[in-house]
């Protein structure tokens, strides 16, 4: 079968490509990641990005935006914490979108936007985790939580994955989430 007489799957092209961008958006940042690596990577021809996303930066909302909100919507509020430490600490899984996000706020205003909602959304429902009267205690405890773990998420990506191994690091990092949540 040649490539001309392949059957079309649109969802797995968009698939592929947002599974390219989150990888290389994480990896590389917004502004050196290119639209020609994300569609070689993804296995089609860059004009097919164009075409379900716009341009870069609709493919990096969507790429980080769904990623990013699947952590916090997959499950009960209360495995929250446990999701986000997982996704931080899972080798296997798709580059953070924690770290996509943070790497691609540099020069462009989608980044900065992205930022902001995301940080918004995690900040209320890690502070929701605290609970109590004092909200403002509450979103300081969950800023200071989400800098923690952006962090670490850095730490693992540029190399240094192996210092922490997710089994040993994850009762460390669950008890210190624990205590700086909680008191």
């Amino acid at each position: 079968m040649t490539a001309s007489s392949r059957p079309r799957d649109a969802e797995a092209t968009r698939r592929a490509l947002l599974g390219a961008a989150r990888a290389l958006f994480a990896q590389d940042g917004y502004d050196a990641t290119t639209v020609r690596a994300v569609a070689e990577r993804a296995g089609v021809n860059q004009a097919l990005l164009f075409r379900y996303f716009g341009n870069k930066e609709g493919l990096f909302a969507e790429a980080v935006r769904g990623s990013a909100m699947d952590v916090l919507t997959s499950g009960p509020p209360e495995e929250l914490l446990e999701r986000i430490l997982a996704t931080v600490l899972e080798r296997d899984q798709e580059p953070s979108a924690f770290l996509a996000v943070l790497r691609g706020t540099g020069s462009t205003q989608v980044g900065e936007r992205l930022r902001v909602e995301l940080g918004q959304a995690y900040r209320a429902a890690l502070a929701d985790l605290v609970g109590g009267t004092d909200r403002a205690d509450a979103e300081a405890r969950a800023e200071l939580l989400m800098a923690w773990l952006l962090g670490i998420s850095l730490v693992r990506t540029v190399g240094h994955a192996d210092a922490l191994p997710p089994d040993l690091a994850l009762p460390h990092l669950r008890r210190a989430a624990h205590t700086l949540l909680h008191g």
